[in-house]
C-alpha cells in the first residue's frame, strides 16, 4: 500500500516530496505538448485534487510586486445574466453554455516571471524556463485570461457594456449577439442560429472550447435550478423531516443569546453553499441573510435556524426559479424593510426585488449600514436605473416609466414631494440626479 504524504504548506515542501512532484509539473506539460491531459478517469479517486493543489501551491510561490501586481477579474453579475436571459426567451432567440478548456492557460502574462525551481531542460539544464502564458493558482491568472478575451471580443465588433463588463454585444444592422463571461463559463445568445454559429467560430480560435448545454425550454420556458441536494450534509441532514416554514418571523436571532457552537467552520461552510443557492432560489433569501449575520461567531440558536432552512429545502427540492416569454417589457420594483427589528443594534433590513414583465431578474435583501436613516429608496431607485441603463444598451426601449412598490407612505410623499429636511439629504442627492438627465427625461425614458 502506498504511504500517503500530507498536505504541504509551500511549494518547495511539495517538490520535495515524491508523491506531490509529478502533478506538480503536471500543468508544465500542458504547455510544452499543447495537450490535455485526462485526470479524471485514472483509479486514484485523488489525482485530480492532487493535481488541483500541486499546482495551487505553485502558484502560491509567485511574489507580490514581483511575478504579479494587479489581480482583479470582473465576473459577471446575477441580474444581468437573469436579464439577457430573460430578454433571449421573449425574443425566442437560441442560448448556448460554452466552457472553455483550460481556460487560465491561455491568458498572456505581462510580467517577466519563471517556472518554480526543480524543473530542468535535459536538453538545456543551464537554461531557466520563462512563462508567457499564465497557469492555474497564479494569482493573476484569471486578469491575464479576461484580457486576452475582452481584447479578441472587440476586434471582433463586440462592445464592452458600460455597466456590466462581463456582458459584450454585437450590433449589425438588426442582428444582436449577447455574451456574458464568468471566468471560464460562457453564455452566447443571439437574434439568429447564423450569427451565434460566427461568433462560436471566431471566438474558438484563442480556446479550445466546447458547448456544454444547448438551454433546453419547456413550453418556451426557461428552469434556472441549481442542485440543491448537493448542499445538504450527507450523513446528517440528508434523513431530516421536511417543514414548510422557513424562519420564525416573531423571534429575531441576537448576536449574543445561546452558547457557541462546536464547529464554526463547518457552520460557516454551509452558510457560504446556502448564501449561492439563494441564487436561484430567492425564497430562503431572507432567511440565509440572517444567518450569516452570525458567521463570525455563531452560536446555537444560529445553528438551529440554519437546520431548519435545510429542513426547508429537503422538502423543496423542485422548486428554482422559472424564466418565461413575456410580452410586457416594464421594469417592476417590488421594495419593502421591516423598521429597527435588529435586537443587537436596532438596524433595518431593506429588501427589493426587480422584475422585467414577469421574469424576476433581481433581488436583494440586506441590513442597512446606519440607524434610523432610511437609505431603502435611494437604493431601489439606484438598482432600477442601473437595470435601466442595462436596458437601453440591450437595445430594448423601455416606453413606461419605472414603478416602484412600496408600503411605506413618507417614502412615497417623499417620492413626489422632496421637502427639505436634514434626515432626507442622501434621498436629495439621489433625485437631484435624476433631474439632470436631461436625455432620459427628455426621451419620454424616465
Amino acid at each position: 500500500m502506498a504511504q500517503l504524504s500530507p498536505v504541504p504548506s509551500s511549494f518547495k515542501a511539495a517538490h520535495t516530496d515524491s508523491n506531490w512532484l509529478p502533478s506538480c509539473g503536471t500543468p508544465l506539460g500542458t504547455l510544452c505538448r499543447d495537450l490535455l491531459a485526462l485526470t479524471g478517469s485514472s483509479t486514484k479517486t485523488s489525482r485530480p485534487k492532487v493535481l488541483w493543489s500541486a499546482t495551487k501551491l505553485a502558484g502560491s510561490y509567485r511574489r507580490p510586486g514581483i511575478d504579479y501586481t494587479d489581480t482583479f477579474s470582473p465576473v459577471v453579475k446575477p441580474a444581468t445574466t437573469h436579464t439577457v436571459l430573460s430578454l433571449a426567451l421573449s425574443r425566442n432567440w437560441p442560448i448556448h453554455l460554452l466552457y472553455v478548456k483550460n481556460a487560465f492557460l491561455h491568458g498572456s502574462l505581462s510580467e517577466t516571471t519563471y517556472y518554480p525551481f526543480g524543473f530542468e531542460d535535459l536538453v538545456h539544464p543551464n537554461f531557466i524556463c520563462r512563462l508567457r502564458k499564465s497557469l492555474y493558482g497564479f494569482m493573476q491568472a484569471l486578469r491575464a485570461w479576461y484580457s486576452r478575451f475582452a481584447t479578441h471580443m472587440l476586434s471582433m465588433g463586440f462592445l464592452e457594456s458600460k455597466s456590466e463588463t462581463s456582458l459584450f454585444i454585437y450590433r449589425q444592422g438588426s442582428d444582436i449577439a449577447y455574451l456574458l463571461v464568468n471566468v471560464d463559463d460562457i453564455v452566447l445568445t443571439a437574434s439568429s442560429a447564423s450569427l451565434l454559429q460566427w461568433t462560436y467560430m471566431h471566438y474558438s480560435r484563442i480556446s479550445l472550447c466546447q458547448t456544454l448545454v444547448r438551454f433546453i425550454t419547456y413550453s418556451g420556458c426557461m428552469y434556472s435550478t441549481l442542485t440543491a441536494a448537493c448542499f445538504i450534509p450527507s450523513g446528517r441532514m440528508s434523513d431530516c423531516k421536511p417543514c414548510v416554514t422557513l424562519v420564525d418571523t416573531n423571534h429575531k436571532l441576537s448576536a449574543t443569546e445561546g452558547a457557541c457552537v462546536d464547529n464554526a467552520t463547518d457552520f460557516r461552510s454551509l452558510a457560504g453553499a446556502l448564501q449561492y443557492l439563494t441564487f436561484t432560489r430567492p425564497d430562503i433569501a431572507y432567511a440565509v441573510q440572517q444567518v450569516c449575520l452570525h458567521m463570525h461567531d455563531p452560536r446555537q440558536p444560529h445553528l438551529a435556524t440554519l437546520k431548519l432552512i435545510l429542513r426547508c429545502i429537503c422538502g423543496t427540492l423542485d422548486l428554482g426559479l422559472l424564466l418565461r416569454p413575456s410580452t410586457s417589457s416594464e421594469l417592476i420594483v417590488y421594495s419593502d424593510a421591516d423598521s429597527a427589528r435588529c435586537p443587537d443594534t436596532h438596524k433595518s433590513t431593506s429588501s427589493y426585488a426587480v422584475f422585467l414583465g414577469d421574469n424576476l431578474i433581481s433581488r436583494s435583501s440586506k441590513r442597512q449600514m446606519m440607524v434610523s436613516i432610511s437609505s431603502a429608496e435611494a437604493e431601489y431607485r439606484a438598482v432600477a436605473n442601473a437595470l435601466r441603463q442595462l436596458l437601453l444598451e440591450h437595445h430594448a426601449h423601455l416606453r413606461r416609466s419605472t414603478l416602484v412598490y412600496c408600503n411605506n407612505i413618507s417614502t412615497v410623499y417623499m417620492a413626489f414631494n422632496p421637502v427639505q429636511h436634514q434626515r432626507m439629504k442622501h434621498i436629495e442627492i439621489d433625485l437631484h440626479f435624476v433631474r439632470e438627465r436631461d436625455d432620459f427625461l427628455n426621451s419620454g425614458v424616465l
